[in-house]
């Protein structure tokens, strides 16, 4: 297995144990993260974001499977399995993820998902009926911002 490989499994397998800084040592100093939900975050700020999940999560369950990597990229599909805080919702996220590589480390992770599907779950019967909606995605993008911005860890 390349070592590009190993070091997403070590990134996965800290985030099931809930492990923010052993996920955290993964990555580069200048990491840039994506996702459809904080959408572009770099350095401290991505770090930060992954210490509020694990901090804030009770009950997730985090599986990884077809990781693969070479010396400059690497993919993985991860499936988090988490109840929702705010409406107590059980949520199964199906990700996609790449990554991109430099001198052992993380530089750029890039995660998709269904961010409707994703409504759907978490905000139930509100999520199915406008979680498509542009400006209801965008409410949730900031509230996701503002919790980041206010986690103090």
């Amino acid at each position: 297995m390349h070592p590009n490989a190993e070091l997403i499994q070590r990134f996965y397998a800290a985030f099931a144990r809930r492990d923010s800084a052993g996920m955290n040592a993964c990555y580069a100093s200048d990491i840039e993260f994506h996702d459809p939900v904080f959408q572009r975050l770099r350095g401290d700020d991505a770090r930060r974001m992954w210490r509020m999940l694990c901090a804030r999560a009770k009950d997730l369950n985090v599986v990884a499977s077809g990781i693969e990597a070479d010396e400059l990229a690497g993919r993985a599909h991860w499936v988090a399995t988490y109840t929702f805080g705010a409406t107590g919702n059980r949520v199964e996220n199906r990700i996609d993820a790449s990554f991109v590589f430099e001198d052992g480390k993380i530089v750029q992770h890039h995660d998709r998902f269904d961010l409707y599907r994703w409504a759907r779950q978490a905000l139930g019967l509100k999520g199915l009926l406008l979680g498509w909606l542009p400006p209801v995605q965008a409410a949730l993008r900031k509230q996701a911002a503002q919790g980041l911005r206010a986690f103090k860890d």
